[in-house]
């Protein structure tokens, strides 16, 4: 739980875990979350697909991880980027792209990314079988660490997710879902930011406030419980 351990000044385990994500070695990279190509995702509701949009933009913020986003051909037919990818990560860097479906076929999107020096990819975007998979076939072909967060990104069909998918596995991508993202990153509950992150994961789980507000209740149930003792 949030509210039980104390903070620890932010230090993360110094056992396991070398195998998961490293805050320090990680961007964000946010593609084609367009308010147009929403309108054809049939393989997870829009509201959940945004909100996890907004969980990792949030996270990412918190932790001080690098965002890189792009669009492709805002002004046609696709729509402009959801807002809120701004509202909740102002940090993000804006990369346009000439007309290429693959974000990787852009020079300045694959130079913003390798300018900040790391080397591990949280991807995300619509359609995952175009927007994410393309960028991602390439990114690893060019040695770096790529995972794709399935649960923020969306396909025309289920059918079209589960191919994405198995590609994906096939070529060495990492599919994962949003809430596993925040708990690899976050890794501990004695880090200052513990309340906050806590926060995060309503959003990609909206079903952990109730845990959160039960565990208040039995705390000011008990504490009742003394003084009446």
């Amino acid at each position: 739980m949030a509210h039980i351990l104390p903070s620890g000044g932010g230090k993360l385990p110094s056992g396991g875990g070398k195998a998961l994500i490293n805050v320090d070695d990680t961007i964000l990279l946010l593609l084609d979350h367009q308010t147009g190509l929403f309108q054809t995702v049939k393989d997870i509701s829009v509201a959940e697909l945004r909100a996890n949009v907004i969980a990792l933009a949030r996270i990412a913020t918190l932790l001080k991880i690098p965002v890189i986003t792009t669009a492709s051909v805002p002004d046609g037919p696709n729509g402009p980027i959801m807002p809120e990818i701004a509202e909740f990560a102002p940090h993000a860097v804006y990369v346009p792209r000439q007309g290429e479906v693959n974000a990787w076929d852009n020079e300045a999107y694959v130079k913003a990314v390798r300018e900040t020096g790391k080397k591990t990819l949280i991807m995300a975007g619509v359609w995952t079988g175009v927007c994410v998979m393309f960028p991602a076939l390439d990114a690893k072909a060019a040695g770096f660490n790529v995972y794709a967060v399935m649960d923020a990104s969306g396909d025309p069909t289920e059918f079209v997710s589960r191919t994405t998918l198995a590609r994906f596995a096939q070529a060495g991508i990492v599919p994962t879902s949003t809430n596993v993202v925040i708990c690899e990153l976050h890794r501990t509950w004695r880090r200052p930011e513990a309340a906050e992150i806590a926060e995060i994961y309503t959003v990609a789980t909206p079903n952990y406030r109730a845990v959160m507000e039960s565990y208040q209740n039995a705390k000011r149930v008990g504490s009742s419980d003394k003084q009446a003792a």
